[in-house]
């Protein structure tokens, strides 16, 4: 993996550390279920495109990428030790609600260097059903010509009124890989967006079967 699609400040070493965190300890509390892994590009510009229902989505997909992977987080999550760690491994922060091109400057940069960057079109926590979208993740794909990789999660969050959950089972689906309208101006960014968030509620609707599929066959298993 090359250090270059990181982004400045950022150490290979400490990546590839973070990444091995992902795995082998973020997914211990989880039975994690991942399809599609083989769709996910290995080289060139990707921007990663998931739905967002709880905060451990984004450590967990950090994880599964075989290769580099910037994530756009929150600003707020930059502050102390914590912070030192996500810049030294190569995470971009974000202010929410701010008109701060920064972020997405340092995220082109990446792309453009033939690097994968993570966004949660949503921008901020919700049923991970996307009813909407922001124009972030069209625009960076766009700006870098990049491919746009749908992402599907189920499981990470917690039913309203549910307890603690013993190892709950998270499901991850990778669509394949698309390539954004093309268009000029506001028209073809909002044109774009909604390429995006359609791609992913469709993506969703089908790991919501598969999984309903799976269960039927697991209880059908179980009565044999």
């Amino acid at each position: 993996m090359s250090d270059e699609t990181l982004p400045e400040g950022a150490t290979g070493g400490l990546h590839r550390f973070g990444q091995w965190i992902s795995r082998r300890i973020v997914r211990l509390p989880y039975r994690v279920r991942i399809h599609g892994a083989e769709r996910i590009p290995r080289t060139g510009p990707v921007v990663l495109v998931a739905n967002h229902s709880s905060m451990v989505d984004g450590p967990l997909l950090f994880g599964m990428i075989p290769r580099n992977a910037v994530f756009l987080i929150k600003q707020e999550m930059f502050r102390g030790p914590l912070g030192w760690f996500l810049r030294r491994i190569g995470q971009i922060g974000v202010r929410r609600g701010e008109p701060d091109r920064t972020p997405l400057l340092a995220a082109v940069r990446v792309l453009r260097a033939g690097g994968l960057v993570g966004v949660f079109p949503e921008g901020t926590r919700g049923d991970g059903d996307v009813a909407n979208a922001q124009h972030g993740a069209a625009w960076l794909a766009r700006a870098s010509e990049a491919q746009v990789l749908p992402v599907a999660c189920r499981g990470t969050r917690r039913p309203e009124g549910a307890g603690r959950r013993l190892l709950p089972r998270i499901d991850v689906l990778f669509g394949e890989p698309i390539t954004l309208p093309a268009g000029k101006g506001r028209t073809g960014l909002v044109v774009a967006t909604e390429a995006v968030r359609t791609e992913l509620v469709e993506l969703i609707a089908e790991l919501d079967r598969l999984v309903a599929d799976q269960d039927k066959d697991y209880s059908r298993g179980k009565r044999a």
